[in-house]
């Protein structure tokens, strides 16, 4: 009897605490709607131009366009002109600590002698090779991870999925950005390839069966990226690249089996439902706020080390040997499919 009420208590709990959480990511949808309607703009586009062919050319049969938790991926679209707010203020931070400027102004020299017409194509390629690199290191450096996982977690591509992104992880663009932007490529051409690549990615979670099988080594697919989603372990740590497949051919990270195709997607780890509760999740044992405030000196050293740890790291993704896995590099000996 004791057993029973106290699991009912339990459970009366955590309904008042899910029913919390929904007001909440209603709360922030709605002043998002209030804030601007481009997200719902973006919702209606992408289920207009990509459902119909999800339908005819289906990738995964059994699945509906109401899956589950699509909610979720939906909710973070319509709440993305104030997420999109914090992403544009962390992005600078995340811009200047990178040190992206620094060989930025050291190339602008020889930038300010490339002919004019020359300056969109290498402009394409430095952009498209440094965000090949922040996306392996938000993929194989832990702390980063934590933020780039929720985008990861979940377990169906469609139309809709590639809106689920912390919005910490969206900073994932500021080092390219900034690299081109000091070096003296225009805004508008820096701009241009950003909304480009946010753009694309929305198209290549797509549910779609085209294989385009003789696209796969010129230019990044459907295919391609749904095996940068699954979550079958030969295929952990692969499939980076943004527009051109070569740089994960250069560096070892290029994976297109003949054979088969990506069945499973999600991570390993438990990543909770909602927007909150997501958006919390990378936040879990860091600081908070204030405590930067109010321990100036413990801040500037917990900063540092974090620094030393993931330069660290950077050096250890940047060299590890060609075809390793989370479970050759970390010492912890953790065999997850996910750091």
């Amino acid at each position: 009897m004791v057993d029973e009420l106290l699991e009912e208590e339990i459970t009366l709990k955590g309904r008042i605490f899910a029913f919390a959480m929904r007001l909440l990511a209603l709360g922030l949808i709605i002043s998002s709607l209030l804030f601007s309607t481009e997200g719902l703009g973006v919702v209606i586009l992408l289920f207009v131009i990509v459902v119909p062919f999800e339908k005819l050319f289906p990738r995964h049969k059994g699945q509906k366009v109401r899956r589950p938790k699509l909610g979720t991926d939906i909710g973070y679209a319509l709440a993305s002109p104030i997420l999109g707010i914090l992403t544009l203020i962390v992005g600078v931070f995340v811009a200047i600590i990178s040190l992206t400027w620094i060989p930025g102004l050291l190339v602008a020299p020889y930038v300010a002698q490339i002919p004019s017409q020359w300056m969109p194509i290498i402009g394409f390629l430095l952009f498209d090779f440094l965000v090949y690199w922040t996306h392996r290191f938000y993929h194989e450096i832990e702390v980063l991870w934590k933020f780039h996982a929720i985008h990861h977690s979940t377990e169906h591509l469609d139309w809709a999925s590639g809106f689920r992104a912390h919005p910490l992880d969206s900073t994932i663009l500021a080092p390219a950005f900034v690299f081109l932007l000091v070096a003296g490529f225009s805004p508008e051409l820096t701009g241009a390839f950003a909304i480009a690549q946010l753009l694309t990615g929305l198209f290549l979670h797509a549910n779609v069966s085209w294989r385009l099988k003789w696209l796969h080594k010129l230019i990044i697919t459907p295919e391609f990226h749904h095996w940068h989603h699954t979550n079958e372990k030969d295929a952990i740590w692969t499939n980076y690249s943004t527009f051109l497949p070569i740089w994960d051919i250069i560096f070892g990270t290029y994976f297109m089996p003949k054979n088969r195709r990506p069945k499973v997607y999600g991570v390993s780890e438990k990543i909770p439902d909602g927007i909150i509760l997501q958006l919390k999740y990378p936040l879990k044992g860091m600081p908070k706020p204030w405590w930067f405030i109010f321990h100036p000196f413990k801040s500037i050293k917990l900063i540092f080390s974090t620094a030393k740890k993931i330069i660290k790291n950077m050096l250890k993704s940047m060299f590890r040997k060609r075809g390793s896995k989370p479970w050759d590099i970390y010492e912890s000996g953790n065999t997850d499919t996910k750091p």
